[in-house]
């Protein structure tokens, strides 16, 4: 018999279900509507009592490609100069990261007290003698020592933190209204300076 013979078979006596085209599906049953608890469907962080509430802060705008600089905080530093206790403080923002001890003004010649800033900065200084105006050149006998750190002038007269050819000094009041301070840690304080920065001078 031919699979055609096969189908003729089926289409004639009735044959099997699927041979019949569609058939009707029953009728569903209805079911029982049940209510709806909103709490249900509520997440536990909006539930009233189970989290302490979430504050939004303003927050700053995110910095653009290349701007991420600006966005950098800026701590800020000085100098404290304390004449009674013959040192200098360098601050970090609140933070003290070096100290040094300093030669400071002799009577008739106090270093000035106030507030200033770092105004000039030279490597290997030139001195002029106050009184006779002789030029001493940068060198190991130079009173101003190897470096130079300006922070007052009058316009004739500087005032300002140098080293020392005579290092058994720092302690005293010898200057001339100068803050003397040892070759190397003049030569350490002035890679941790910028001009502008600071100058507080304290009794």
């Amino acid at each position: 018999m031919t699979l055609l013979a096969i189908l003729g078979l089926g289409l004639l006596s009735g044959g099997p279900a699927w041979a019949e085209g569609p058939q009707p599906l029953p009728n569903p049953q209805p079911r029982p509507v049940q209510a709806v608890n909103p709490a249900a469907n509520e997440s536990p962080l909006e539930r009233p009592g189970l989290w302490p509430p979430i504050v939004q802060t303003a927050q700053p705008p995110l910095p653009g490609l290349g701007q991420h600089q600006a966005h950098v905080p800026v701590v800020s530093s000085a100098l404290v100069l304390r004449l009674g206790e013959r040192r200098v403080y360098l601050y970090r923002g609140t933070v003290m990261v070096r100290s040094y001890p300093v030669a400071i003004g002799r009577d008739g010649w106090e270093t000035p007290t106030g507030h200033f800033q770092v105004i000039q900065k030279t490597v290997d200084p030139v001195w002029q003698h106050p009184f006779n105006g002789t030029i001493v050149p940068a060198g190991k006998d130079n009173p101003l020592g190897v470096r130079w750190i300006g922070f007052w002038t009058n316009g004739d007269n500087s005032i300002g933190f140098h080293g020392t050819p005579n290092p058994e000094l720092i302690g005293q009041a010898v200057s001339h209204g100068c803050v003397r301070m040892r070759n190397e840690d003049i030569v350490d304080l002035f890679d941790r300076v910028t001009e502008g920065m600071p100058v507080r001078v304290e009794p």
